[in-house]
This record gives C-alpha cells, sequence and structure tokens, in this order.
C-alpha cells in the first residue's frame, strides 16, 4: 500500500531538541521554568507589543481561564460561534453558564455579525461572546467587535486555530479581552500539547496565572482562599514551543501553498474552497472545500475514497447545535436554511500536511477529481 498521507501533523526541526535538553541538563523538567518565560515572551514579541501571555496546559485550560476572567457564571448567557471544536464552547458549562450557538456566513464559515445582533435582541443580558477563527480564516472582526461594543460585552477570542492568519494587519488572537491559542498536535506549530493565554490586562494575567497554579497563597505553608487548577506548561514542552515558533511563518507560507495548489487544481470540478475575504490573511491551517449545491457527489463518499488509498481526509466541524450533548440548546441563524448545517452536509477537510510532497498532492487531487 502506498504510504499513508496524513491530515496535519507536527513538523520538528531540530531547535526543538536543543531547548527540551537544556531543561534536562539543568534538570528543569517540573511545570514553570526558562522555557516557559521565555516561550511567553517570544510569543508576545511575535504578536505585538502590549500584550501579556501566559503559556498553559492545554488551549482548553486557556478558555476555561478566560471564562472566569470574564465573569462568566452560573445562569449566565454566553453567546457562541457554532461551527467549532467543542472546546470553544465546553468552558462555558464548566462554569455553568448557557451556551447560546450563533449561525456562520458563507464569506468566512465564521460568527455571522447579524446572527450576532439577533442573538443580542434576544438575549440582551449577554455580556460574553466567545468566537472562533475556522481552519486559520478570520473572523470580521471590524463588525464583531462594534456590535460587542455597543452591547458593553466581552469578547474571547478562540485564536487556536489561527495563530500567525491576520484580519486587516492585525493578528488573530489580539482582538478580544481575553484570547486563545493552540499548541495541540495537528496546528500550525505545536508543543506536543499545550496553550496560551492572551492579553493586554496584566492584573488579568497575573490572576489566570495565579489560578493556574492551584491559586496558591503567598505563604510559607500552602494555603488557598479560591479554587485553583493545575494548568501550567511543563518547562519540557514550552522548550518544544520555542523551537517550532522559529518555523511559524515558514509553516504558513507552506499551508498556503497548499491550499493554493489545491485551488487550482479543483478550478475545473464542482467543489469551492474555503473561502476568506480580501483584507484577511488565513493561516490555511486546513484546506477544506464544499461541493457546490445540485451536485449528487458525497463528501464521505470521497473521505471513504481517501481512506481506501490510505488518505486521511475529515469531515467539517459539527456545528455544536446539532451535537447530542447541546440538544435544546438556543441556535440563532437568519438565512432559509442555516448556512453551518449546508457547510458540515456539503464539506471536507483535506490533507494539509507540511511535509506532504506535490506528488502526494497530486494522488490526492486525482483522487478527488476521479469522483467527478
Amino acid at each position: 500500500m502506498s504510504k499513508r498521507i496524513l491530515l496535519s501533523t507536527p513538523t520538528m526541526h531540530g531547535e526543538e531538541l536543543e531547548f527540551v535538553k537544556e531543561a534536562f541538563d539543568k534538570n528543569w523538567i517540573a511545570p514553570l521554568g526558562f522555557n516557559c518565560d521565555s516561550f511567553e515572551e517570544e510569543m508576545s514579541e511575535y504578536l505585538g507589543t502590549g500584550y501579556k501571555t501566559l503559556a498553559l496546559c492545554s488551549g482548553t485550560a486557556a478558555l476555561h481561564l478566560a471564562m472566569k476572567l470574564a465573569g462568566v457564571k452560573r445562569g449566565d448567557i454566553v453567546l457562541c460561534s457554532d461551527m467549532t471544536f467543542a472546546a470553544t464552547v465546553n468552558p462555558v458549562s464548566y462554569e455553568g453558564a448557557t451556551q447560546v450557538f450563533i449561525d456562520s456566513e458563507k464569506d468566512t464559515w465564521n460568527m455571522d455579525p447579524e446572527c450576532l445582533r439577533l442573538a443580542f435582541e434576544k438575549y440582551p443580558q449577554a455580556k460574553v461572546v466567545v468566537l472562533a477563527h475556522l481552519y486559520g480564516t478570520p473572523a470580521k472582526m471590524d463588525e464583531i467587535v462594534e456590535i460587542c461594543k455597543e452591547h458593553n460585552a466581552v469578547i474571547i477570542e478562540d485564536a487556536a486555530e489561527a495563530l500567525s492568519a491576520t484580519y486587516k494587519d492585525k493578528q488573530c488572537g489580539t482582538f478580544g479581552k481575553y484570547n486563545v491559542i493552540s499548541f495541540n498536535g495537528n496546528k500550525i506549530i505545536t508543543t506536543s500539547g499545550g496553550g496560551m493565554l492572551i492579553t493586554e490586562d496584566a492584573e488579568s494575567r497575573q490572576k489566570a496565572f495565579f489560578w493556574s497554579t492551584q491559586s496558591r497563597e503567598p505563604m510559607p505553608w500552602y494555603e488557598h482562599k479560591e479554587i485553583g487548577y493545575n494548568y501550567r506548561m511543563s518547562n519540557v514542552v514550552a522548550g518544544i514551543g520555542r523551537g517550532q515558533l522559529l518555523h511559524l511563518d515558514e509553516h504558513r507560507d507552506l499551508k498556503e501553498k497548499i491550499y493554493n495548489r489545491y485551488k487550482e487544481a479543483f478550478k475545473d470540478i464542482p467543489v469551492t474552497m474555503n473561502p476568506y475575504m480580501d483584507e484577511m490573511k488565513p493561516n490555511f491551517w486546513l484546506s477544506c472545500f464544499t461541493i457546490n449545491e445540485g451536485c449528487n457527489v458525497d463528501p464521505m463518499d470521497i473521505m471513504k475514497k481517501l481512506a481506501d488509498e490510505n488518505i486521511e481526509a475529515r469531515p467539517i466541524w459539527k456545528p455544536m447545535h446539532m451535537q447530542p450533548v447541546f440538544e435544546g440548546y438556543d441556535f440563532i441563524y437568519r438565512e432559509s436554511k442555516p448556512v453551518n448545517e449546508d457547510i458540515f452536509k456539503r464539506g471536507l477537510c483535506l490533507p494539509s500536511d507540511i511535509k506532504m510532497t506535490e506528488d502526494e498532492q497530486d494522488r490526492v487531487i486525482k483522487i478527488i477529481k476521479s469522483m467527478f
């Protein structure tokens, strides 16, 4: 059988091992340490002056702390992206609040600003909005930021998939009051597992640090006045992140090349690549497409055909309002049929691994085109 082609896997370069080796040489293996400190400083420099970062054990942990910083509490309504991974919205439940899901728009597949307006009309008490940038494509942030300002609502920006993507030259992960990026194994850079909280507010960063280290009071003994969490990043995996960060823009450029090769190859078949707008520069984390309406090809048949050829593809994220765990939760949409449901029905994520050769990508392309 031909060599397996995977969706998106880590790409190591060598510098990562040097930082990890330093942690071993200094016997600094536990959470916190010089690699964590330096990783935070180097990420702050990448994002731009003024941003405070906190390296954590996962993006989900960062989202949870963002919820707490935003004051989310039991009984609250939180307005959430509907088409995303469950980690974006699960921390709402951790704090006992309730999700209201917002449909996407067709230009970027991200939260529809007009649906967000409708949601605020229905839930004027909502004071927190959690939005994700799907597959590394920025949302329509000017409109979303303006709507949230009108309603005095805090934005929690889930940029887990969008590190290095920009909207009007501003980095994703810097639009919200509290922002999150992920370093999971399949992301554009990885620490094997991990995440980071981003904010301009130094006091919020310090409070999140306090919570993430078990809310330990500054006493010679262990004293706790608040519930805390074991959320800090290991000094070892932070070393991996430091080495990866050196290659972030290189990874982004390779992802874009993959996207553009797919787009060019598929221009004569009835599919549409995941869209973006002129003022956006995605990181092209995953290349995806939707099969055009009226075409009788099923994306699951394409996925099965690729799997038969030892090639990994994946369905588009199943919308949160369609998940059994959120059955009965409110979902705000404005089209005759929800945009998210249509994208999920007609969409497919394609192999987007930056180690994939052109010949391997051509294998993928040939198989897909044969289905039409």
